[in-house]
């Protein structure tokens, strides 16, 4: 069995080789209730999980009020 890590490369690859259309990005709010957020696989490049990308999330319970709804989403590799 491998033991290395899952890399950016490897799920970039991934992608590219199974013919993935689209990616689904999972975590949980404050309260522990499941959110996700969907890409486009041309959406989904290194910089996604080097730089994140930001989203709204003054519509996930427990977060950002309106006024405050920036918030980053960077995506871990390794849970792919």
């Amino acid at each position: 069995m491998d033991d290395k890590p899952i890399t950016a490369s490897d799920v970039l690859k991934t992608i590219k080789d199974e013919d993935i259309h689209f990616v689904d990005l999972r975590f949980t709010d404050p309260k522990g209730k499941m959110q996700h957020v969907t890409f486009h696989k041309d959406l989904v490049d290194e910089s996604l999980f080097e730089d994140g990308t930001m989203f709204d999330g003054s519509s996930i319970s427990g977060w950002e009020d309106i006024d405050e709804f920036a918030m980053m989403l960077k995506p871990d590799a390794s849970t792919a």
